[in-house]
């Protein structure tokens, strides 16, 4: 019988993949293993889990542990979403990694990706990650890895060295997919798309809908204004770069020098500043569905089940995944991580060959993989200073603050997060995340 390792299940993805998976009737006898460090959590989601098996009498078991390694051995798909040193988005570290870079002009709304916030939380994430990779060749080597924990970008580079077979899975394309849809008044289902670039920044190069070109309608909507209100970074993105990217206009507006540096841009796009408390009551676990209703088995738009169906069953998909640019994108930097259309069967996963982006996309998306790929150096080589580089190459921070500030603003988030960062110190701390000298 087929085995799906779920690690971070606690959060919004554990009981959502679950029932993707129990949904799809050629996997309804998968066991499903749920680990979370959260014994309150993983309890929520494991039970919720087996009551949908139960409700439905289907033939997967569901168990549940604190401790991976007891049952990684002999798993088929390791499915990662993760938080390290808190919940990803409230309280300690996520506040000080808004807060910090706020107290010296640098504007941040979910920092999980490029900017100071995501590369410390790429610092603070990778030595688990790494240790998930060492964990996976040792205990179930033939397995996949499905990761959905942010940073994309800098974890799928990272778990290249590793030698493990991955992919970096994300929602935005599907989610702007249906955006776009609605933005033009058809249904989301018929619109066809080619999309590439990176995640989080990724366009679409074509967007169709029964083979018409959707871009007329879309600089329609654009020229809405209440439509543009709802949107306005990315419109004003499509106005200037001639194609609509991936993921909120909240999120664009942090991966690049032109929105959140001043408060006259802001207002006008509609931005706030965001200040995170530090501490708080702890989240609530949001079950699917409707409260009080037993689960029903209704696949939501994320790839991770079928992906799996792909590798245990032979069914075929095509999907958008993070991989490494191996002459995928020419005119990105070999070896870095691109979002690109993945074909996927029982032998593996193969990335489909782009060609080139229009270069004033290429040129903004280098942008973000030069942070990328000097945060990555830093985690590779326990380097501080190549941390700090990559924070001060971020487009937003360098377009805020001066080299003297951003080294002020660097130390106080390195102090804040000082045990986080430990394994980047201590010879005995790196061997023990699997790293170098």
């Amino acid at each position: 019988m087929a085995k799906i390792v779920i690690i971070g299940a606690g959060s919004q993805f554990g009981s959502r993949l679950s029932l993707d998976i129990l949904a799809r009737e050629e996997l309804r006898g998968t066991d499903i293993a749920l680990v979370d460090i959260n014994a309150k959590r993983l309890a929520q989601v494991s039970d919720f889990v087996q009551q949908a098996i139960d409700n439905h009498q289907l033939p997967s078991k569901v168990v549940a542990t604190t401790d991976r390694t007891e049952v990684m051995r002999g798993a088929d798909v390791v499915i990662t979403s993760i938080s390290v040193g808190g919940y990803a988005y409230s309280g300690f570290p996520w506040s000080a990694e808004i807060n910090i870079p706020l107290k010296y002009g640098v504007s941040q709304c979910v920092a999980d990706t490029v900017g100071p916030g995501g590369v410390f939380r790429f610092l603070r994430t990778a030595p688990i990650q790494r240790a998930i990779c060492e964990d996976i060749k040792r205990l179930c080597p033939d397995a996949w890895l499905l990761n959905y924990t942010n940073p994309m970008c800098m974890l799928t580079w990272m778990h290249s060295d590793t030698g493990v077979t991955n992919v970096g899975l994300c929602h935005s394309v599907q989610g702007t997919t249906h955006e776009i849809a609605r933005h033009v008044g058809v249904p989301g289902d018929e619109v066809d798309a080619l999309v590439a670039g990176i995640n989080h920044q990724a366009w679409f190069l074509k967007v169709e809908r029964k083979g018409q070109d959707l871009y007329p309608a879309l600089r329609a909507a654009a020229a809405d204004p209440a439509k543009r209100a709802k949107d306005a970074v990315r419109f004003e993105m499509m106005e200037h770069l001639g194609y609509f990217v991936t993921e909120s206009s909240h999120h664009n507006s942090e991966y690049a020098a032109w929105f959140r540096k001043d408060a006259e841009t802001m207002q006008r796009l509609g931005l706030e500043k965001r200040e995170v408390k530090e501490g708080g009551p702890e989240p609530e676990w949001r079950r699917p569905g409707t409260p009080g209703e037993a689960p029903k088995l209704v696949r939501s738009n994320e790839y991770a089940a079928d992906i799996v169906a792909a590798k245990l069953v032979g069914k075929t998909l095509r999907f958008n995944g993070n991989v490494m640019n191996r002459g995928l994108i020419p005119n990105l930097p070999e070896g870095s991580c691109v979002e690109v259309p993945c074909l996927v069967d029982r032998l593996g996963i193969h990335p489909v060959a782009v060609g080139p982006l229009p270069p004033q996309l290429a040129a903004l998306n280098r942008s973000n993989i030069a942070v990328q790929e000097l945060a990555v150096l830093a985690a590779r080589s326990h380097s501080r200073e190549a941390a700090y580089h990559a924070v001060l190459h971020d487009p937003l921070t360098s377009a805020v603050l001066p080299l003297p500030k951003i080294r002020a603003m660097f130390d106080e988030m390195w102090t804040a997060e000082k045990d986080l960062l430990a394994w980047m110190e201590t010879p005995a701390a790196r061997a023990a995340a699997g790293g170098g000298g």
